[in-house]
């Protein structure tokens, strides 16, 4: 069983249409400046606040609030999940999150474990199992503003992070009124072999990020990590594999990955009112999986021709398609 996909209307100019040129213009650092810029009422409005999330766990979150802003009441609250080795201050987020906050939104940006300038607030390390902790994370924001509806967006694992809290949500008592998740990942082992045949810049590109963030985390806790052998190794299988072996309590690779995949029968528990934003061309996200999703009444899922890999871009310099879906989707 599966998802019912429908085609949205995402047509970007001839010259913006390639995948890749999709999936890098997101994150690309020559956009910050005219980002930020565009950003600058959320940026300016965001508080930091230390999430108690159970367990001794905390998770650095950025919350912009229509009060913070001198408005009247906020119509919902939303909260921002970014992608893996992404940040709260990744550009997508706060180009979607710009668009929420000027439509009345509160806006919180969530970094996961070990991303952003958060090395140092937990001892153990990041791996994409952690779901209680952000799932006690989106327990507390709600806890924040009870009154006022509360969404879910997340990009890449973001997305797939998303959706498997809303498939806890009941269970855990969170009222969550709307998930959207663009290109989530939906079967890691998919997705991490097609980072490895294809083209070397994602590969590099994560690489590059991951051990950056493993030496940080590692000069945040002298004594207790040496991470040169993990650093060593010249894939992102072998690395993984690495990590899991050492750092987690997973029998294997293998084990690892099925234990955050959302195909098959994952997302069976889920009653929040879902959408999956996905393109034929992610370069990282096969759409031939969504065929393997259960078939929910509260899951609906939208499939592009183009878009590449979170990227959704049909104009630069201004909010791009995707934002404007967002904001359609949770203003509706």
């Amino acid at each position: 069983m599966h998802a019912e996909a429908r085609t949205a209307d995402f047509v970007p100019p001839r010259w913006l249409r390639h995948r890749h040129l999709q999936s890098v213009l997101p994150s690309l650092p020559l956009r910050r400046p005219v980002v930020s810029r565009r950003a600058r009422g959320l940026i300016a409005a965001s508080r930091e606040w230390l999430v108690d999330c159970g367990d001794g766990v905390r998770l650095l979150a950025l919350v912009a609030t229509q009060e913070s802003a001198g408005r009247g009441p906020a119509r919902g609250q939303v909260v921002l999940h970014h992608g893996w080795e992404g940040s709260a201050g990744s550009l997508y987020l706060l180009s979607v999150g710009q668009a929420l906050f000027e439509a009345g939104f509160d806006v919180v940006r969530v970094n996961f474990r070990d991303h952003g300038p958060t090395h140092h607030l937990n001892e153990e390390l990041f791996h994409s199992n952690r779901l209680a902790e952000v799932v006690g994370a989106v327990a507390e924001i709600g806890r924040r503003a009870p009154r006022l509806p509360l969404s879910l967006i997340g990009f890449s694992l973001g997305g797939n992070f998303a959706l498997r809290v809303g498939a806890q949500a009941s269970r855990a008592g969170i009222p969550i009124a709307k998930i959207v998740a663009v290109c989530p990942v939906l079967d890691p082992a998919v997705t991490l072999a097609a980072l490895e045949r294809g083209p070397a810049l994602y590969r590099e590109y994560f690489l590059l990020k991951w051990r950056r963030s493993l030496r940080l985390k590692e000069a945040a806790w002298p004594g207790r990590y040496d991470f040169t052998a993990l650093v060593g190794e010249r894939s992102l299988t072998t690395m993984t594999a690495r990590m899991v072996a050492e750092y987690t309590s997973f029998p294997d690779l293998g084990a690892y990955l099925r234990g955050y995949a959302i195909v098959g029968e994952a997302l069976a528990p889920l009653e929040v009112p879902s959408r999956i934003i996905i393109s034929s061309d992610d370069p990282m996200i096969p759409a031939a999986d969504l065929s393997r999703l259960v078939r929910v009444p509260a899951l609906s899922v939208t499939l592009t021709r183009h878009g590449g890999h979170c990227g959704f871009v049909d104009r630069l310099g201004a909010p791009p398609w995707i934002d404007r879906e967002l904001l359609a989707e949770l203003a509706g």
